[in-house]
């Protein structure tokens, strides 16, 4: 049977990476997985036919269950060796291993091998064809929006306290790691849509490997830290609160489609969706979590809200959103910084209150995000730079004339993006994990 299946693979984790899950009790129900939620609830009363049509779902909601606790053993593997190698000499190896091979690392670990041969054996179900082209047509997003938008999106991931804990227990309340946080999430999706960027020697293939083991690296520190429970939080960065992050532009496409009673997606969408579905594969996350039809998407996402109890705490979630939104992204010491600037922060609130606050100003408020005239005046100029560009971009790329011209152009406009993001590191600091008391961490739900 399927399911059983996958639960005897969530505690498996503790045989297979003892290191870093040896400790945890995988018979134990975790307080964020809200298992009593009902569509009847008030925090449904938007949502309640969808959300009744997943609980008529017991194989997909007990599927989101299990990737609540479920990590990425591959990756944890290679993590746990943090101690005989030190996280610096696994980076080196990583990168080696990604750029030119595993035979090229001298006395490569097994670890690091499987971890490689995991991401180099594409699945039947991915068509890297479809991913070429939804790489190809992405790169026009992230272009003309995300440089506005990126903020707004990644502020989403801050809005429940039981998913926002490792930011806040891995130092990321200061302005500069919220910049940096910003500027590698960025930089890992904008790569990923340059031309080969995903295929095995692409940059794309690296940083996915990058930002697995710095998951990992989280995992390992907060599960041995003897400050992370368990019985409340479940596993750090379970693969459930990784879907989001790769399957939010599909999602809100795929309810855009429904909306207009569109089932399936066009040939193009199609293509992005693969895209987004083969970067999730790259990310560690398996199959059974990444959907291929509108409705398949949306009634995973919306499982995974469901699962997640509500709660949003303050000191995490508010300072989480509050010092992102207060760092400072850009150089404003030109007219034209200081106009990008103001641009993007206009946007970035109005996608975070449209987007992931269902337009609720209230609560906005309520957090810090204030979204007055003049923010509002700045989205609405954001918003026509974006059409614009975009519309520039996407016909001239249709015009034979001008075509070449037009896609040289853009793969510059990606590579100055990237080079403005700065060097994605993609490992967070132990150094700065808060952990320094050694008292566990509990917090009110």
């Amino acid at each position: 049977m399927q399911s059983q299946t996958h639960a005897d693979s969530v505690v498996g984790q503790s045989v297979a990476v003892p290191a870093v899950y040896g400790d945890v009790d995988f018979g134990l129900m975790p307080e964020r997985l809200d298992v009593d939620a009902a569509a009847a609830d008030d925090r449904f009363v938007k949502m309640r036919g969808a959300v009744t049509r997943v609980l008529e779902q017991p194989a997909l909601m007990e599927t989101i269950h299990n990737a609540t606790m479920t990590g990425d053993r591959v990756a944890d593997a290679y993590a746990a060796l943090i101690p005989e190698f030190g996280l610096g000499r696994l980076v080196e190896m990583l990168e080696t291993a990604c750029s030119l091979g595993v035979d090229a690392v001298d006395d490569a670990p097994p670890e690091l091998v499987a971890l490689v041969q995991a991401m180099e054996n594409t699945p039947d179900w991915v068509d890297l064809d479809l991913v070429d082209q939804g790489a190809r047509a992405e790169r026009v997003a992230m272009a003309t929006a995300a440089p506005f938008a990126i903020r707004g999106a990644f502020l989403a991931t801050f809005l429940n306290q039981y998913a926002a804990l490792p930011m806040t227990m891995t130092g990321t309340l200061s302005d500069e790691a919220a910049t940096k946080r910003v500027f590698e999430t960025a930089s890992f999706f904008t790569a990923t849509t340059m031309p080969g960027a995903l295929h095995r020697d692409g940059k794309g293939f690296e940083a996915a490997a990058k930002v697995r083991l710095m998951h990992s690296m989280v995992r390992f520190h907060l599960l041995d830290s003897g400050r992370w429970d368990v019985a409340t939080y479940g596993i750090p960065i379970p693969q459930v609160d990784q879907m989001p992050a790769g399957l939010i532009g599909v999602f809100l496409l795929s309810a855009r489609l429904l909306r207009k009673g569109q089932r399936e997606f066009t040939a193009e969408q199609k293509a992005t969706v693969e895209l987004s579905r083969y970067r999730c594969f790259l990310l560690g996350l398996p199959q059974d979590l990444l959907g291929e039809t509108p409705q398949e998407i949306i009634d995973l996402l919306t499982a995974r809200h469901v699962s997640l109890r509500e709660s949003y705490d303050d000191e995490i979630c508010g300072k989480l959103v509050r010092g992102t939104m207060d760092a400072d992204l850009f150089d404003t010491s030109t007219l034209q910084g200081k106009l990008h600037a103001w641009l993007e922060d206009g946007f970035s609130r109005f996608v975070l209150i449209t987007s992931f606050l269902a337009g609720d100003r209230a609560r906005a408020d309520e957090m810090g995000i204030s979204f007055g005239l003049d923010k509002k005046i700045a989205a609405g100029a954001a918003a026509a730079t974006i059409a614009a560009t975009t519309a520039f971009y996407e016909i001239g790329m249709r015009l034979p004339i001008v075509s070449g011209f037009v896609d040289t152009k853009l793969n510059e406009r990606l590579a100055h993006l990237l080079d403005s993001y700065g060097h994605a590191d993609f490992v967070t600091d132990a150094d700065r994990f808060a952990l320094g008391d050694g008292q566990p961490t509990t917090i009110t739900a």
